[in-house]
């Protein structure tokens, strides 16, 4: 069961197709070396023959005749291997070539023939045959048995040195197979345990040095966040439960006070609305969470287009300047020639800056100002909005970007703890970074979104 693992995993199936590959390549280089050895033999052979053929050819006939006869050269005893002296009728003369060589031509070239001697198994010869002045014919022959040696050492040395790397690469193949083997066991395991209910449970990534090591790094981020988010719709299910608790036992209250108290038309009417006002709460706060959930998720990239945030901004200050001046505030929007062009949904950004101005109203007291700004800063737009309101400490600057979060200065202000987490969202989808940080003298807040810029066409 063990082996059938093994056998069955990448690495063993990677070494078996590098071993194949390996095996080709030697087969390839044998083949090579094979071809070119008996290319450079056969040459050799030949240069031999005719350099032989012609110094024969020099001696006289009777000379010739006793040379081949007796062997007389040493040449003849060391380099030819057979040798003979034929008539023009292809009878022997002198030699040890008994009969003549069946498809041997006397053209001066050299041919591979078969011999047949009259015991024995048949024996090729690299034989040459040359006509003489005489008439005669000289044979000269070479046998192979030299190159056959070389052949047979090459293929002993191949196997020598295949069958041992073959070898040591597959128990390498079984040893790296088995170690994977036991890495992907351990991250099954803490799969598992995560399936079981272990959230906090990571799969073992050490130093992220190979790809096997990376991937559970990856995955392991992944669990993080995954977890983060789990802890965050946790936290959003009990702040939801607890924000939607308090308006309903309001409407519940006041509902059973007008069931059981007097019938008059005015004090029903006046609970009434009351409770459709704490209702009217209700819904917004579930509004505002499905609208935050709709950006998150990405849904209105579709609208995006260039947007010029001087526009936008003028916008939201014709909206909400008589509504400061209602409450004895005074919004300003400062003249800029930076149009602030960027990549982004109108509606959406026009929502963003309407929360931000709303929040600076609401937390702005009487005689205070709330000023409103677009910047062009190295390679980012800048939209900002400063007030002179209670302002927000260091420590609390993150935590009001989350959903339902209320410091102690604002519980007094009517709201739900949701339009920061919406301009938060908002901005995310945009690319755009938001930052929080004292208003001028150190009074009030100052909100500064930073968007990609966006050049003209």
């Amino acid at each position: 069961m063990f082996l059938t693992e093994v056998f069955r995993t990448a690495t063993f199936r990677i070494t078996l197709m590098a071993l194949a590959a390996m095996a080709g390549v030697m087969l390839m280089q044998f083949g090579l070396v094979y071809a070119q050895m008996e290319a450079v033999e056969s040459r050799r052979s030949t240069e031999l023959l005719q350099g032989e053929a012609e110094l024969l050819a020099q001696m006289s006939p009777e000379h010739l005749e006793y040379v081949i006869r007796r062997r007389a050269t040493d040449d003849l005893r060391l380099i030819i291997n057979s040798a003979g002296l034929f008539d023009a009728g292809h009878a022997l003369i002198a030699g040890d070539l008994h009969t003549w060589p069946r498809g041997l031509m006397a053209d001066g070239k050299p041919h591979n023939i078969e011999i047949y001697p009259e015991e024995g198994a048949a024996y090729p010869l690299r034989l040459l045959a040359v006509t003489l002045p005489d008439h005669t014919i000289l044979v000269l022959g070479r046998s192979f048995h030299l190159l056959a040696e070389q052949k047979f050492m090459l293929r002993h040395a191949m196997l020598v040195a295949a069958v041992p790397t073959f070898l040591f690469a597959l128990f390498l193949g079984v040893a790296l197979s088995h170690r994977a083997l036991s890495r992907v066991k351990e991250m099954h395991e803490a799969i598992d345990r995560i399936m079981a209910g272990d959230i906090h449970e990571r799969l073992p990534a050490n130093r992220e040095r190979d790809d096997l090591e990376r991937l559970a790094g990856s995955v392991n981020r992944m669990l993080d966040r995954l977890e983060h988010l789990m802890d965050g719709m946790r936290a959003v299910g009990n702040d939801i439960a607890h924000d939607l608790r308090t308006p309903l036992s309001r409407v519940r209250a006041k509902l059973e006070r007008a069931q059981t108290g007097e019938r008059d038309p005015e004090q029903l009417e006046a609970a009434i609305g009351r409770a459709v006002d704490d209702l009217d709460q209700c819904l917004g706060i579930i509004t505002a969470l499905l609208r935050i959930a709709e950006i998150e998720n990405s849904r209105r990239m579709a609208g995006f287009a260039q947007v010029r945030l001087r526009e936008l901004m003028d916008d939201v200050f014709d909206l909400y300047e008589p509504i400061a001046e209602m409450e004895d505030k005074k919004l300003q929007a400062l003249p800029s020639a930076v149009e602030g062009q960027v990549w982004g949904d109108r509606h959406l950004l026009i929502e963003l800056l309407a929360n931000l101005v709303d929040n600076a109203i609401k937390f702005t007291p009487e005689g205070g100002s709330i000023v409103l700004d677009v910047q062009q800063k190295d390679d980012a737009v800048l939209l900002i909005v400063t007030d002179t309101g209670t302002g927000i400490a260091p420590e609390e600057r993150q935590n009001v970007l989350s959903r339902f979060y209320r410091s102690d200065k604002s519980r007094h202000v009517p709201g739900s703890g949701l339009g920061l987490s919406l301009v938060c969202a908002i901005a995310h989808l945009h690319d755009a970074n938001v930052r929080i940080e004292s208003g001028p003298n150190g009074r009030g807040t100052c909100f500064s979104i930073a968007f990609p810029a966006r050049l003209p066409g």
